[in-house]
């Protein structure tokens, strides 16, 4: 058995451990990188990079009115991950100085992980071991071939008719892509499709949707999959839905069953037990960050913890992780994203006396008109005059929530988007006309500012 001493030990190299490698080891930190699966994470291999490259095949296909082929698609999805995978690859970090070991990890003490026949003490181990999958235990889901984003993007023919159990984002965005490509789609959603999303901005995208004929069934629960003549048929609560192939995108579980957490004095549920800190609560040498954590399941995220966590194990400073300030997207065509509350939670949060929705809508937008994407609107939430949360449904959606994000991570005013000259036509305008909307009431129908404005035109030279 070998045996290794180290001053950091990073359990998963996804998005959040190969950060916390990266920052450690070259600000002088002794670290060792454990990964039992693939460098990258889910994130390269079974996520958002995969399904981007699908997806922006599949609006290609749209655009042109169909004529991509499925199998080429593919092949366009892991030359992207070729392309990408070197930055993220065992001989970079190793590069860097990092001791990888491409083996799974298990605690043997609160001091001590195992992995393959190699015993790491620790001063700090980090779990960074991400999500996977989750698929529930729906009676006859054993007896049939199902897939998960671990391994659609390694289907090379195209479905006929592709059953979706999930109306998240993975299942919507895999929907859309799947019917641009040429085939059928049902999505079978036991609540709402996209239900964690603003309703009134999820309505939009879902009207995309339906118009491009995707069937979407919502609070409808499968009980019961079979298959048979090579058909796969999903019975529910409102029917039985039978199509070629199945796809299962209800949620993820946090991988955390091979780490024999028991054995480290490391406290779960279904994530570790951290604090705001990140830290275990019952280990405080262990942290978790991104999925395994146990809050919001972005690739951002757990790069964001992985700041955090930083400055706590080099440095010995505090430091909280906070979430108001996270964005996310959808990347359905057209886009959806939302950092901070939704009007929903920032009226129930702050009451309505005490929150100000602005909003603009894209076909007042001159970009938006010149390039014929004015399906879409931004409404911003806010309070004492800074954005407490910002929606975005339209083209661009994701690049244009940065503005927001950014002023609500340093804590900005409203003054700060409206006062900033932002260059003509660009889609960006509409983030400064939400703004102007904002003060317009307060400037054009304020008595105040009337009988000043009448003094001055009056009285002053």
């Amino acid at each position: 058995m070998n045996r290794i001493k180290t001053d950091i030990l990073v359990i998963g190299a996804g998005s959040g451990g190969l950060s916390v490698a990266a920052g450690a080891v070259q600000m002088g930190a002794r670290v060792v990188l454990l990964e039992g699966h693939k460098m990258g994470g889910d994130c390269l291999n079974f996520g958002c990079v995969p399904s981007k490259a699908l997806l922006s095949e599949a609006k290609r296909a749209h655009a042109m009115g169909g004529g991509v082929d499925y199998s080429a698609a593919k092949d366009h999805v892991h030359k992207v991950i070729e392309t990408i995978a070197p930055v993220d690859s065992q001989e970079r970090f190793e590069g860097l100085g990092v001791h990888v070991i491409r083996e799974y990890g298990r605690f043997i003490s609160p001091t001590e992980v195992q992995a393959g026949d190699t015993v790491i003490t620790a001063r700090r181990i980090v779990i960074a071991t991400g999500s996977g999958p989750f698929v529930p235990p729906i009676p006859g889901i054993e007896t049939v071939r199902y897939f998960t984003n671990e391994n659609i993007f390694d289907l090379r023919e195209r479905p006929d008719h592709l059953l979706i159990i999930g109306g998240g984002p993975i299942g919507m965005e895999m929907a859309q892509a799947h019917i641009r490509l040429g085939s059928k789609v049902t999505v079978i959603e036991g609540m709402k499709a996209l239900g964690k999303d603003d309703p009134e901005a999820a309505g939009i995208v879902l009207e995309q949707m339906r118009a491009e004929g995707i069937e979407i069934v919502e609070d409808v629960v499968a009980q019961e999959i079979a298959e048979s003549g090579g058909q796969i048929t999903v019975k529910t609560s409102n029917g039985n839905f039978t199509g070629s192939h199945l796809l299962m995108a209800v949620g993820r579980k946090v991988n955390i069953d091979k780490l024999d957490l028991d054995k480290g004095n490391v406290s779960y549920d279904r994530a570790v037990k951290v604090g705001a800190d990140l830290r275990s609560v019952t280990n405080k040498r262990v942290y978790a960050i991104g999925d395994a954590a146990g809050g919001l399941q972005f690739t951002h995220v757990a790069g964001y913890h992985a700041g955090v966590i930083i400055r706590s194990m080099l440095f010995g400073l505090p430091s909280k992780a906070k979430t108001d300030h996270i964005p996310w997207v959808t990347y359905t065509d057209p886009e959806l994203a939302q950092v901070g509350a939704t009007e929903a939670e920032a009226r129930k949060q702050y009451g309505n006396h005490a929150i100000t929705v602005t909003r603009f809508d894209y076909h007042e937008n001159d970009r938006a008109i010149a390039t014929g994407q004015t399906t879409g609107f931004i409404k911003v939430m806010v309070v004492k005059g800074k954005p407490v949360g910002a929606t975005i449904v339209g083209a661009h959606a994701g690049e244009m929530i940065g503005m927001w994000a950014m002023a609500i991570a340093n804590g900005l005013k409203m003054s700060a988007i409206a006062n900033t000259v932002l260059p003509y036509p660009t889609l960006s305008e509409i983030n400064k006309r939400a703004a102007g909307a904002y003060f317009s009431p307060k400037l054009f129908d304020n008595p105040t500012v009337k009988k000043v404005v009448g003094f001055v035109q009056n009285y002053l030279p």
